[in-house]
């Protein structure tokens, strides 16, 4: 079962108190990822909720276009990206983990791509989140 976002029913973005609180020892694993992304020009950030029973998800965008979100959840969090056609492909061709490739087509199709949702909680399951967030960068 997927840990649900520690947010659920707050009406405000979180503190980051609050996050630190929730993310437990995740938590420096999150900022990790966040400082990564920063390093790659990924550093806009926004804060966002698609509902009360959704709870609050961190976007890391370039411009106006979102890279990958997060979503804070009891001692992990939970990573999401989209992928279009065009980065499918570039995945399929990438030296990305057989287990990850697995992931990718089994992932839901939307009308905006493929979503791929990964649970963190230690540094190591940033290895194939980085991968795939150079992929996204690239096309």
């Amino acid at each position: 079962m997927e840990n649900p976002n520690s947010f659920i029913g707050k009406p405000s973005a979180p503190v980051t108190e609050e996050l630190i609180s929730a993310l437990g020892p995740a938590a420096a694993v999150w900022h990790e990822l966040v400082d990564w992304f920063a390093e790659q020009k990924v550093a806009e950030q926004e804060w966002k909720s698609s509902g009360k029973k959704y709870g609050w998800s961190l976007r890391l965008k370039v411009k106006k276009r979102n890279i990958i979100y997060l979503s804070p959840c009891d001692g992990c969090f939970r990573v999401a990206l989209i992928f279009g056609h065009k980065t499918m492909a570039a995945a399929r061709q990438s030296n990305l983990a057989e287990s990850t490739l697995k992931l990718l087509d089994e992932a839901p199709r939307y009308p905006e791509g493929t979503g791929l949702r990964l649970t963190v909680k230690s540094s190591g399951d940033l290895v194939e989140i980085r991968k795939l967030a150079l992929i996204k960068l690239a096309n």
